[in-house]
């Protein structure tokens, strides 16, 4: 057995859960290893959507632009008729960008492109993925986690402080946990394919049939597939071959002219609905799919798994640092409720679909909207009419020379302060602008801030209070120490 070095956290699984917990730890100056057992990044579209609230995480992470050079938004949906004929529905609300919210529709970016968008800004930053290494084992203690890992050398064993499962739905860090998972399978099995056809155009996301007959190819932008899906029946091998997929559509569609030429990755899988019944065990944490699963309808799995790692990584950090490790429990207490929320709305959106529906997302998909009003961290002040409250989403806002998010961008804390007449308050961790020149407006408009009023930003883009400056510091004091 070999020993290694020992870092602060162990990441298992480099998915996008655990991609972006390490570009946050990376940022931070935190000593990690992620580790995947997989020999290869993940080759698949599975999760194809990236809402409005994970661009504003990957705009803070430094991968947004990067992804913008191949993501778009979804294209329309194409509803063929089995006579002949189609119609055309978008799949989202139109909405345009506000001063607030600058990333307004989801994009569509396939799971690849955007996992391997992690990994370059992951190498940017000084790390990398161990793929072919797995957790087969660990140990805690009041000081920290064991763990025990194989790979194509000796088997090694390491110390780190804390260790994260972002190691899927079949976690083997929740199995060994004896964490439950309750929930339920959903009575649906589908096909989920990247296929190259011949014959089809990608200006459209088409769709035909109804029940077991229906089938999807939707355009993956920035490569040469789409992605096919399509329920099966819930027993029974699936031919997943280019001939089999392309029997599937001929079968489905009623057209000769669309011809599967190629298939680069293609899965059979049953629709479940679980949740984690906990999210931490003392040193031990989960992310992502291994702490909740969910239907694809409404494209809510991989926003939710990344945000889980955004809400985490500022907190492990801090921890690191000195801060009470209390803080830790905020992590369960704030992203488990979200999860249930989005478990139920993904459900409910595969029950509509199964009627035959189009579907149709509104704002509830875009997890804008999310926030942390009971969590232990926000700070519970007078009654606002208007504006923002502890828990909220931090809207973005013109200022001269930039935006609020430049100011945001980074692990620090922020404090914001409208018309004081006083110099910022100082503090370690925390930088503070007074805004005395609001551009049209807009901050005043996003905030809600009186004259003398700051605002105190959590590093992952939330408010954590609202009030004299003072009182702030104070309540941060508290969090971190």
């Amino acid at each position: 057995m070999v020993e290694t070095t020992n870092p602060d956290i162990l990441i298992c699984g480099a998915g996008a859960a655990g991609l972006t917990l390490a570009v946050d730890l990376a940022r931070r100056g935190v000593a990690f290893r992620i580790i995947e057992k997989a020999r290869a990044p993940f080759e698949g579209s599975r999760g194809k959507g990236l809402q409005p609230r994970s661009q504003e995480v990957f705009d803070d992470l430094g991968i947004l632009d990067r992804l913008l050079e191949t993501a778009r938004p979804y294209p329309p949906q194409r509803i063929w008729r089995a006579g002949g004929g189609f119609e055309v529905e978008a799949l989202s609300e139109a909405r345009e960008p506000t001063p607030a919210e600058p990333y307004a529709m989801p994009l569509l970016s396939p799971q690849f492109l955007t996992e391997r968008a992690l990994r370059e800004r992951l190498a940017a930053l000084g790390g990398r993925v161990e793929f072919g290494l797995e957790l087969t084992g660990f140990t805690q203690d009041g000081e920290g986690v064991t763990a025990t890992l194989a790979g194509p050398g000796e088997p090694e064993t390491l110390r780190c402080r804390y260790l994260v499962g972002a190691d899927g739905g079949r976690s083997f860090v929740r199995h060994a946990l004896h964490i439950d998972f309750p929930g339920k399978t959903l009575g649906v099995r589908a096909v989920v394919a990247d296929v190259r056809i011949d014959g089809l155009s990608d200006d459209a996301w088409h769709r035909w049939g109804e029940g077991l007959d229906m089938i999807g190819l939707c355009p993956l932008w920035g490569t040469d597939l789409f992605q096919l899906q399509g329920p099966i029946a819930l027993e029974g091998e699936v031919d997943l071959s280019a001939a089999g997929l392309d029997a599937m559509v001929a079968a489905r569609t009623g057209r000769r002219d669309l011809t599967v030429t190629a298939v680069a990755w293609a899965s059979a899988y049953s629709m479940n609905a679980r949740l984690a019944d906990r999210y931490r065990v003392d040193r031990v944490f989960l992310a992502g799919d291994a702490a909740h699963i969910h239907p694809p309808t409404g494209g809510q799995g991989l926003n939710t798994s990344l945000q889980d790692a955004y809400n985490l990584g500022w907190k492990l950090a801090a921890v690191l640092d000195g801060a009470p490790d209390a803080l830790l429990d905020s992590y369960e207490a704030e992203r488990r409720p979200v999860a249930a929320e989005v478990l139920g709305l993904s459900t409910r959106l595969l029950d509509a679909a199964k009627t035959g529906a189009a579907m149709r997302r509104g704002r509830e998909t875009n997890q804008m909207d999310i926030g942390y009003p009971d969590s232990p961290l926000s700070l519970e002040g007078p009654d606002r009419k208007t504006g923002v409250a502890a828990g909220d989403r931090a809207p973005d806002a013109p200022v001269r020379g930039g935006r609020l998010f430049d100011l945001f961008r980074g692990p620090h804390w922020t404090l914001l302060g409208h018309e004081t007449g006083d110099a910022p308050p100082s503090r370690q961790g925390v930088r503070a602008h007074a805004i005395e020149d609001d551009h049209q407006g807009h901050m005043r408009d996003a905030y809600g801030l009186s004259p003398g009023e700051w605002v105190l930003v959590r590093p992952d883009g939330y408010v954590a209070a609202v009030g004299e400056a003072a009182a702030l510091v104070k309540h941060l004091d508290r969090i971190l120490g």
